[in-house]
């Protein structure tokens, strides 16, 4: 595989979605309940014989939503009844906005470095600015070739695009001294 392909560009996101009958972070780094994971992913591409050098992580610029069952349980795992906000899917600029206009709990879970918040009944599941800091240090790490986000305009102030371009050039910079 390696001969044939330059760049393999893995999906490490979409992970848990509308289809699920429970909330579920849709692009954990961790997942210590189940294999369905962005270290799963991409350990199960290496140990098939692609190189860390081909690897490029995805990671998306969306949110998955849920409406949930009881407003009183509002974590990873949590039961739901059908989709939430947007049909089940909100752009990054549109999670921030609904989060200012609703008053929602954002919460960062540390087992799967991802986000999520809630409002009520509504729920997203979604990447930000820390979550992406954390999985290109991960890439970084693994010596992946590097990462991609979708979809760009997702992210309409850059906030989440700037932060792995900044951490792009930091990486550069350091291993050129």
């Amino acid at each position: 595989m390696n001969e044939n392909l330059d760049l393999i560009n893995a999906m490490c996101y979409d992970f848990h979605g509308s289809w699920n009958r429970e909330t579920g972070a849709i692009a954990s780094l961790f997942d210590p309940k189940s294999n369905v994971n962005t270290l799963y992913g991409l350990q199960s591409w290496i140990q098939a014989g692609a190189l860390p050098s081909k690897l490029v992580m995805g990671m998306p610029l969306y949110g998955r939503t849920w409406q949930l069952q009881d407003p009183n349980v509002h974590g990873i795992g949590a039961p739901t009844i059908g989709v939430g906000p947007g049909d089940g899917a909100m752009a990054f600029f549109q999670v921030e906005q609904f989060n200012t206009n609703s008053g929602a709990t954002v919460v960062y879970d540390v087992d799967t470095v991802s986000v999520y918040s809630y409002s009520g009944t509504s729920w997203i599941g979604y990447e930000d600015p820390i979550t992406v800091t954390a999985k290109v240090g991960f890439a970084q790490a693994l010596g992946l070739r590097g990462y991609f986000f979708w979809a760009v305009g997702y992210d309409s102030q850059w906030k989440i695009s700037k932060q792995g371009t900044l951490l792009q050039s930091i990486s550069r910079i350091s291993t050129n001294n």
